[in-house]
């Protein structure tokens, strides 16, 4: 079992652990020595290593996704944590369980497939079904549908996240359709499915984390769009206003320029669409937040992507309840309960 989880690193203190190599880049100082930067991680999270002495010599004996030993000084730099490598060594197969490297789903992922094939299977348009199908049940695209996380780093970024993500957002487009009855449900329930798909190649997730080139030159939106495209016009007859209207879901599925859109959202689909993926990638990001043992008793860890640290209001009520609890109504409840 690992000594030290990432989570569980506090400054000033020297760890040995086992640790999987999520990046590797050599650099340079100012004065022309090179040293190593590494990502080191585990299923708790990741944190930013550098190895000053015999630089070159060490980066030799591992690569990146790889799981390695490591001896290391915790130390805060700039209000955040990493380490400060003296030994590492690469992990032999027997020394460690890839169990502990890889943060996955807490949900049944074939349970979370059924969930999804059953929100397509609910369209009623003869096309978008047809479309759906074509993608949900390609043999090739299944186990990495189930496998893949939603991002690197800012929501669901862990095995099996893509799938949690978009079956979560399927259901917040069925219940925003009932409330907004002039939305057209089947194209929202589309641009649910598919808004993500690109992510199966842009993301590389068979060990770390990491974008693959063509993610990084391209990014998912072009390439789901490509593939998507590809899948619609594979289907004869198939409208082209109809296909036009899924490619502007997920082109405008962004929301803004800045975040990447091509297009804004210039549909009431695609504007729904929009606001709720960003809804439940931030309340993702929130729960990854909250469940993790970064921070302290009250509140949580700060996070990044959101620019804000998260109350944990369970402890902040607590004194509120246990007050509840002595109050004299409270204890004549608790009495005639015990009649």
């Amino acid at each position: 079992m690992k000594s030290a989880y990432v989570a569980d690193l506090k400054p000033d203190t020297v760890i040995t652990s086992f640790f999987l190599v999520s990046d590797k880049e050599m650099r340079t100082t100012r004065e022309g020595k090179p040293f190593l930067r590494l990502e080191l991680g585990d299923r708790s999270g990741t944190i930013e290593a550098r190895l000053w002495e015999n630089a070159e010599e060490l980066a030799a004996t591992f690569s990146r996704d790889d799981v390695v030993k490591v001896q290391a000084r915790v130390e805060n730099y700039r209000n955040k944590l990493q380490l400060a490598v003296d030994k590492v060594r690469r992990a032999e197969p027997g020394e460690v369980d890839l169990a502990d490297y890889f943060a996955h789903t807490t949900e049944d992922v074939e349970d979370l497939y059924r969930r999804l094939c059953a929100h397509a299977a609910a369209v009623s348009d003869p096309w978008l079904k047809r479309l759906l199908a074509s993608i949900l049940e390609n043999p090739v695209i299944v186990p990495r549908l189930k496998r893949a996380p939603a991002a690197k780093v800012m929501h669901h970024a862990y095995l099996g996240g893509l799938l949690e993500h978009v079956v979560s957002l399927c259901d917040l487009c069925r219940a925003v359709a009932g409330h907004y009855r002039e939305l057209d449900v089947d194209l929202l329930i589309t641009g649910a499915v598919l808004h993500d798909i690109g992510k199966l190649d842009e993301l590389c997730y068979e060990r770390a984390i990491h974008y693959s080139t063509e993610g990084q030159l391209l990014g998912h939106i072009i390439l789901e769009l490509e593939q998507v495209s590809r899948a619609m016009d594979s289907i004869p007859g198939f409208p082209a206003e109809l296909k036009t209207l899924v490619q502007h879901l997920l082109i405008s599925h962004h929301g803004q320029y800045e975040f990447g859109s091509p297009k804004l959202p210039m549909t009431r689909e695609a504007l729904a669409l929009s606001f709720l993926d960003d809804l439940d990638s931030k309340m993702g990001a929130a729960r990854a937040a909250l469940a993790s043992e970064s921070g302290d008793e009250m509140w949580s860890g700060y996070v990044q992507a959101l620019g804000r640290r998260f109350l944990r209001v369970d402890t902040y009520r607590k004194g509120e309840q246990e007050a509840s609890t002595d109050a004299p109504g409270a204890k004549a409840a608790a009495a005639d309960g015990d009649e």
